[in-house]
């Protein structure tokens, strides 16, 4: 019977308290929903947009926001090689302005000459492949490792002895991004290396960008010599820039006065990459004296080098990215001067003989050779150049276009890493899954044996002892798991049960609540049901079976969803108890991986784990409920 009637109802008194009632649980349903609503946002999030607290991320709605993530992965959350492509002084990836529509002329002249050009692999650096920041794994990493993957039949063994890398597992696969533009990168053949470029080379010009040689000389050379403010440059050359992005990297070696000819030189010999060196013929000479007089004679040189010249006149330059070993560092001494230890003579390429070959120069070149004159680019470009060698590579005009054909692609993938993080971290942990599915049907197994055949005894035979034992089960709630965890580990270590299932089920296989709350349930049960069995003939397991656990399901799923929830969610017991990794479960593993993972992939991983204890109580639920009519209707 309902505590207010139909004619109640309709006063509006009582019409008023329900609608308040109403709303308090409105209100309170928002509070549990707002925070999940925010870790669902903040599941999806970079290092871009972790301050971002809106309920709906807005790189969902705003293609700004959006164009702003792709920045970051494309140049793999490092704010100087944005800087050095783009030459900008922006101060975080979440200042990055949204550029205008770009001019189709300059995309196509760009696109073109990337063909033209067929710039060498250590030209290029592959977007999306790291994220020191946000610490997920990336859409083309993921990629990459799943090539290797199917390479070597998921074995990082056999991977790691063809192509001599030291993975631990496939979780601590990485690559670092190639950027050859410090002298302190050297260009390696490794078979790994070799691979990954193999990989790089096959992937869209929209998921990487062009080493720029100048926008290096600008972004971290001239600062770190000349401070971050331009005006002490320019009182040193005479100048009158208004930022270090407007200073133009001569080619060769400039005139002018003395700091800017020495600033050049110190850059060239001491900070760049040999990669984008080249010494003209007129400095052979000068090379053949230095190899004399580092060697000797040419039959040490063909010691070292292999080679079989017949005298120092036959050697010639070579690209340095045919250098290797002692060849690249006798290369590399060359260029930045090496001092006889006998005559103390200094050996080192010219200076006037020595040239910049970078990307950013050959698209100068293309620019000359295809418009002729920098009036005609202007006037196809829209644009007002003083002459070529003021002309920086598009990049970002580039990759504008670009970002706007890949926007639905990019929203998914944003949407979707975090989470195939974390599901491919789990996948190749897979022990961890296996252990924890083990752990949870052992423990609610046990616990629907043990504690209904305790509170069935108790419930059936009356014991005189019945409430002392009840009250003593009960008093085991007052100590906090924490507390009992030192002895029940020395207990099990002393039974040599560590690093088993057992170690784990055992101490949480009888509970006092739940034999309390079951011999409540079984003593509501009518008496006459276990009179009737017995005349019948039934025996106690059969009354035990069929009467109480039939008719007591609602409560047998509280205690399974209870058991579960408790072994599911079991951390620190379990790691306490099985230390070795191949008995660790789910979250023993979520936590390795929540330690060095940014905040999207903490969130994701915890929506992630959400899921099975969400889906058990859905399946419980309707049993449950079930549980708060029976008792009405007996």
């Amino acid at each position: 019977m309902p505590i207010i009637s139909p004619i109640g109802r309709r006063h509006p008194t009582v019409r008023l308290l329900i609608g308040g009632m109403y709303l308090l649980l409105i209100c309170g349903g928002l509070t549990m929903i707002y925070p999940f609503a925010l870790m669902l946002s903040g599941s999806t999030k970079s290092g871009v947009d972790v301050r971002d607290l809106a309920l709906v991320p807005a790189y969902l709605r705003d293609d700004a926001s959006l164009y702003q993530k792709y920045i970051e992965g494309l140049f793999n959350e490092s704010l100087d090689q944005y800087r050095m492509a783009y030459g900008r002084d922006d101060r975080s990836f979440e200042y990055v302005p949204y550029p205008g529509p770009p001019h189709a002329t300059i995309v196509a002249d760009w696109q073109d000459f990337l063909v033209q050009a067929d710039l060498p692999t250590y030209a290029t650096v592959l977007g999306f492949v790291h994220t020191r920041i946000s610490q997920t794994t990336p859409q083309l990493l993921r990629a990459f490792k799943s090539e290797m993957l199917n390479a070597f039949d998921r074995d990082f063994r056999a991977m790691n002895r063809a192509l001599g890398t030291d993975f631990v597992n496939w979780n601590a696969f990485f690559v670092m991004p190639e950027n050859y533009t410090s002298r302190l990168r050297r260009f390696t053949t490794d078979p790994f290396q070799e691979a990954y470029r193999e990989f790089k080379a096959r992937q869209s010009d929209a998921y990487a960008h062009v080493v720029s040689v100048a926008g290096f000389y600008r972004t971290i050379f001239l600062p770190s010599r000349w401070g971050r403010d331009v005006s002490e440059f320019n009182a040193a050359m005479g100048t009158s820039y208004p930022s270090y992005h407007a200073v133009p990297l001569p080619r060769t070696f400039p005139k002018g006065p003395a700091a800017k000819q020495e600033g050049w030189e110190t850059f060239v010999r001491q900070i760049l990459n040999t990669l984008w060196i080249r010494v003209d013929e007129m400095g052979l000479p000068a090379y053949h004296r230095y190899l004399e007089a580092r060697y000797g004679n040419i039959d040490r040189v063909n010691q070292r080098y292999e080679t079989e010249y017949k005298q120092f006149d036959d050697i010639r330059f070579l690209a340095p990215a045919d250098l290797d070993g002692l060849r690249a560092s006798d290369w590399d001494s060359f260029i930045q001067g090496w001092q006889d230890p006998e005559t103390t003579e200094w050996h080192m390429a010219p200076a006037t003989a020595l040239r910049i070959h970078a990307p950013d120069f050959l698209f100068q070149d293309y620019l000359t050779d295809r418009y002729g004159s920098i009036t005609a680019l202007n006037e196809a470009w829209q644009s007002a150049y003083p002459d070529f060698a003021a002309i920086d590579m598009p990049q970002r005009t580039a990759h504008v276009a670009a970002f706007l054909d890949m926007r639905r692609a990019l929203r998914w993938e944003f949407t979707t890493r975090n989470y195939k993080t974390v599901l491919d971290y789990l996948v190749f942990h897979g022990r961890g899954i296996r252990n924890t599915a083990i752990y949870c049907f052992l423990a609610v197994a046990l616990a629907l044996l043990v504690n209904p055949m305790a509170a069935y005894a108790m419930s059936r035979y009356r014991m005189a002892s019945t409430y002392k034992i009840l009250l003593f089960l009960l008093l085991t709630m007052a100590f906090p798991p924490i507390v009992t965890q030192i002895p029940v580990f020395l207990m099990l270590r002393d039974f040599n049960m560590l690093n088993t299932f057992s170690a784990l089920v055992l101490p949480g296989m009888a509970h006092g609540y739940s034999i309390f709350l079951l011999k409540g349930f079984f003593d509501s049960l009518p008496r006459e049901l276990y009179e009737s069995a017995e005349i019948d003939g039934a025996n106690e397991w059969t009354m035990f079976w069929q009467i109480s656990m039939s008719l007591s399901k609602p409560i047998l799923a509280v205690i399974a969803l209870n058991a579960f929830t408790q072994a599911y969610s079991n951390f620190m017991f379990a790691l306490l108890i099985c230390q070795d990794e191949q008995m660790w479960t789910l979250m023993v593993w979520l936590y390795q991986l929540q330690m060095r993972s940014g905040q999207g992939v903490i969130y994701a991983s915890l929506i992630i784990a959400a899921i099975p204890t969400f889906i058990i109580f859905f399946l419980c639920q309707q049993i449950i409920l079930r549980g708060i009519v029976v008792p009405v209707e007996k």
